[in-house]
């Protein structure tokens, strides 16, 4: 997280955003350029870039931010699924393997289409999700829910011993072979004391609720929308910064 200090000093030209060194020096076009690394920029252009971070993140639409800015939507809208793809990298680059107690669980992203739901809906994104209690989640979307495709997520991105938590589809029958296996079986009960995957199954509602606001997303988009709300909590302080909330 920036600080109130570093943000004020970056947006007055006082320090440098990409080394973070002070001697700066304004060219004759208006650009500033840093004496350390030679970087040059427009403070009015990274004034813009984060507003549109600030509306990003409050989740106000393209079309509005664009409006309320003043520029073009298509310009708004590039630098959204910029961010997006940011934030797919660092997360995937941050993530590590997960461990201790586990859910797993799968879901199914599109429209309302009639036919079957749930597992075998046809023509949606199938969403395979490995979360760390108390800890990170990682989201993938599969092109199936074979048992060879989920244990080679889950080798790859979970500690060997660690503890797992999983409804009771077919697909996870070898995942002993990880550790310990616990089953929540949803057709008797609903998961009781540490035995469920309530967490995952929470974050599953959550990201269809807030996916109901955009007008369709093209199925290969899900993991960075996905992967923004898992990390949409960076960059507060920056963000207050800019609107004179920050204390």
């Amino acid at each position: 997280m920036l600080s109130k200090k570093l943000v004020t000093n970056i947006l007055r030209g006082n320090k440098c955003i990409f080394c973070g060194k002070y001697g700066l020096y304004r060219l004759s076009d208006k650009r500033i350029k840093c004496k350390t690394c030679k970087s040059i920029y427009s403070l009015n252009k990274l004034k813009t870039d984060l507003e549109v971070l600030y509306f990003f993140y409050i989740e106000l639409s393209a079309r509005k931010a664009a409006k309320e800015l003043g520029i073009s939507y298509n310009s708004v809208s590039r630098r959204y699924m910029q961010f997006r793809v940011e934030i797919a990298n660092y997360s995937d680059f941050e993530m590590g393997k997960l461990k201790g107690e586990i859910e797993i669980d799968e879901s199914y992203f599109g429209g309302k289409r009639k036919g079957k739901r749930g597992r075998g809906a046809y023509n949606k994104a199938i969403v395979f999700g490995i979360l760390e209690r108390n800890g990170k989640v990682s989201i993938t979307v599969v092109n199936d829910t074979t048992a060879k495709t989920l244990m080679d997520e889950i080798s790859e991105k979970t500690e060997k011993g660690s503890v797992f938590f999983t409804d009771c589809f077919k697909s996870y029958k070898s995942l002993k072979q990880f550790g310990k296996h616990m089953k929540v079986n949803h057709q008797k009960t609903f998961g009781k004391g540490h035995n469920h995957i309530n967490g995952l199954e929470g974050f599953w509602s959550y990201a269809k609720e807030r996916f109901m606001k955009y007008h369709g997303i093209n199925n290969k988009n899900y993991p960075l929308y996905l992967k923004e709300m898992a990390l949409k909590d960076a960059f507060t302080c920056t963000f207050s910064v800019l609107h004179g909330t920050c204390s």
